[in-house]
């Protein structure tokens, strides 16, 4: 694979290090094609070893991958729940609705089919004291 196609790739999957300028380490300097400063979860799996393994302080091993010490951390503490997956950035965002509990969900779903979503919102802010958006019982009605 050429470093073209590697880096397509890397950037069409969200895995381009966003400043592969910035990283210094010597593995990837060496003119060694299978380090490539360009894949994120490469550097930063390379930084966690040059800590670990090769005694680099956090603040040395954070700047010569490109990296801050608090990201450095975040990446370690990653690294150690997850193991390489957790080198994968997360998605930015939220995950699914906060406020629809078990409870609200079941109110929503024992409700007459041609209940309204905006009534049904209403409903469950009496009953529960949830303020919910029509739309998010809509949807959580087609789960």
């Amino acid at each position: 694979m050429s470093n073209q196609s590697r880096r397509a790739a890397l950037e069409a999957s969200g895995l381009a290090h966003s400043r592969p300028e910035a990283v210094s380490a010597a593995a990837f300097n060496l003119g060694n094609p299978f380090f490539f400063a360009l894949d994120k979860v490469q550097v930063k799996y390379e930084m966690l070893r040059a800590h670990a393994l090769d005694g680099l302080s956090v603040t040395a091993a954070a700047a010569t991958h490109g990296y801050s010490r608090p990201s450095f951390y975040l990446t370690q503490s990653a690294f150690a729940e997850r193991g390489m997956a957790g080198l994968l950035d997360e998605r930015p965002g939220r995950r699914g609705p906060l406020k629809l509990t078990e409870e609200i969900l079941g109110h929503l779903a024992a409700a007459p089919a041609d209940a309204s979503g905006a009534e049904l919102a209403r409903q469950v802010e009496q009953r529960f004291g949830v303020a919910l958006h029509r739309r998010t019982v809509e949807r959580a009605r087609w789960r």
